[in-house]
């Protein structure tokens, strides 16, 4: 009997750990098929040269497999998409064995097919709000959807789940401006630049300016902040996927502890974690 495929190796850069050892055994295949459902998502919706109309009806057909998937149990390989088989085998799998809620990958695609109309437009957000409920779509469903496999549901570790994964999401954007700008992907918020007097000419031209930051260290502040209301969540979490939370939680405040370091000069320079920063996470966790 054939094997159905299995998802692949986790080989994309990650500041955070992604189904490590620490994982329970038995939750690495689900995680990583989550994982790669989304990965794969985000690169149909930022990588390689199509456009943004192309991008969208690939998302869109990327949909249509969820819904076919999701509807019924026992899918077969051949009735598939060949681009995304080896994606959607082992998330069917995992939507049926472990009865996840499917509206928050559809809130994951979403956020995608935003990200695509405003890289298209040059679009911003024009307020922390707006920036946030992105967040609730982009982010914080990856957070439920482990959270679901973990057995947790009451609603203060949602909310608190929903803060930890939503300040990632701040951290990583804070970390890569001078990536995502000239891509055409703006995260600092009009309300933000107003209330520093950021110039949009020095934003574009990747100018570190006093006011830059100024603004950069107020969203470091927030971002910190953000992941301070989650982090609780950590003693809720059964077992090893506490730990792994726990490094999840140090790998975001590693990475601010870093932009502060480069005198919050992201515009620049982009942080990353080194070997040494693990075992001041490791060092930290512990005494969480």
């Amino acid at each position: 009997m054939t094997r159905p495929p299995e998802a692949a190796p986790i080989e994309h850069y990650e500041n955070f750990p992604v189904a490590s050892v620490l994982c329970p055994a038995h939750l690495r295949a689900p995680i990583a098929a989550i994982y790669h459902f989304a990965r794969t998502a985000d690169d149909i919706a930022d990588e390689g040269d199509d456009s943004a109309a192309q991008r969208l009806d690939a998302l869109s057909a990327y949909r249509q497999q969820l819904v076919q998937v999701s509807e019924r149990p026992g899918v077969d390989p051949a009735t598939l998409d060949p681009r995304w088989v080896n994606v959607f085998t082992p998330l069917a799998q995992t939507l049926h064995t472990h009865h996840l809620p499917v509206q928050l990958l559809h809130d994951l695609l979403d956020a995608f097919a935003q990200d695509i109309a405003k890289t298209r437009d040059r679009a911003g957000y024009a307020n922390e709000a707006e920036l946030h409920d992105y967040c609730r779509r982009s982010a914080n469903p990856v957070g439920r959807l482990l959270l679901h496999l973990y057995g947790v549901s009451d609603s203060d570790a949602l909310l608190q789940s929903d803060a930890i994964c939503t300040a990632l999401q701040l951290i990583n954007f804070w970390q890569d401006p001078r990536v995502d700008i000239p891509r055409g992907r703006f995260y600092f918020t009009a309300a933000a630049q107003a209330q520093h007097q950021v110039a949009a000419a020095d934003l574009l031209a990747l100018r570190q300016t006093p006011a830059i930051t100024a603004m950069l260290k107020q969203c470091v502040s927030d971002a910190r902040a953000t992941m301070a209301q989650g982090a609780p969540l950590v003693h809720r979490v059964p077992g090893r996927a506490g730990w792994e939370l726990r490094l999840v939680v140090q790998g975001g405040l590693r990475i601010l502890a870093k932009i502060e370091a480069l005198n919050f000069a992201t515009v620049q320079h982009r942080p990353t974690l080194r070997k040494g920063d693990f075992a001041v996470m490791a060092w930290r966790a512990l005494w969480m």
